[in-house]
């Protein structure tokens, strides 16, 4: 099944011949529907994986406050980068910088970029 407008199939499996052996058998309205469910759900898991890939999130203790940071790879195809963020139990942005898109977010990377003040990282 391909998406209207996309050129990547979304789900690809075999099709059921009728009893001539030549002919395809026609979906029924259920099977057609479940198809659709499962190619949605194989689409979602997808799109999941790579929002879990490209954004990362960790949060940490630091001064008595707790500090959450985040990596935000931006896969651009000539030169990806991302973005190491800082924010406040409120949300508010402490700090963002730019970083190599194979930085390792950690508690332990994160304790160190906030102990030295929010300094991009080597």
């Amino acid at each position: 099944m391909t998406r209207h407008g996309e050129s990547e199939p979304a789900l690809v499996g075999p099709w059921t011949m009728g009893r001539d052996k030549r002919n395809p058998k026609p979906l029924d309205v259920a099977a057609f529907n479940t198809l659709v469910k499962t190619a949605s759900e194989v689409r979602r898991r997808a799109d999941q994986h790579q929002h879990a890939m490209l954004h990362k999130s960790v949060t940490v203790s630091a001064g008595g406050e707790t500090v959450t940071v985040e990596l935000d790879i931006v896969p651009d195809e000539y030169e990806p980068y991302a973005v190491l963020a800082a924010k406040d139990v409120f949300g508010e942005q402490l700090a963002s910088v730019k970083v190599r898109p194979d930085f390792k977010l950690n508690a332990a990377s994160a304790g160190a970029w906030i102990e030295g003040g929010y300094q991009s990282p080597r």
